[in-house]
């Protein structure tokens, strides 16, 4: 048997050949990479994918093929595209509580500047109505579609 074969030739129980396709990305120090890969997109897939693109992309490819595959074996249904609907709303919510604190600093700067014939009750009622309409903006305005996202990525 020969030692320097690619985690794939190991996995697929062949001889790996010098001009493998899969040795480069696929070293036999990880086999669980490639095993990974196999599952979800299978072994000629894979190769053909790999050989369609420029020698300089190849690396990069092989990684994302990896990370999605990983992705889709922990969420079956979702893969990696639960991770990034979640990342939007987690996005979206940090933008909301953005603007809400900037509305509040506002509030408190023209608190500083105007007269002190203004009521404190009259200034925290516009400030909370100001608030209402945040929210009402923020909970319809990123994603206008219900998004379902899986109760692990929560």
């Amino acid at each position: 048997m020969i030692s320097g074969r690619c985690a794939a030739c190991k996995y697929l129980r062949r001889r790996c050949p010098s001009d493998c396709i899969f040795s480069p990305y696929f070293p036999s120090n990880n086999p669980q990479r490639f095993a990974c890969v196999h599952r979800i997109y299978g072994a000629s897939n894979v190769a053909k994918m790999l050989q369609q693109l420029p020698a300089h992309l190849r690396a990069e490819a092989a990684n994302s093929l990896y990370y999605e595959a990983q992705s889709r074996t922990q969420d079956p249904v979702y893969g990696c595209v639960g991770i990034i609907s979640l990342l939007h709303q987690q996005i979206h919510g940090v933008e909301s509580q953005l603007a809400k604190t900037k509305a509040e600093i506002a509030v408190l700067n023209s608190l500083a500047q105007e007269p002190a014939q203004i009521q404190e009750n009259e200034v925290e009622a516009s400030f909370n109505h100001f608030l209402l309409e945040q929210d009402n903006i923020a909970s319809g305005q990123y994603f206008s579609h219900s998004t379902c996202i899986p109760s692990n990525f929560m």
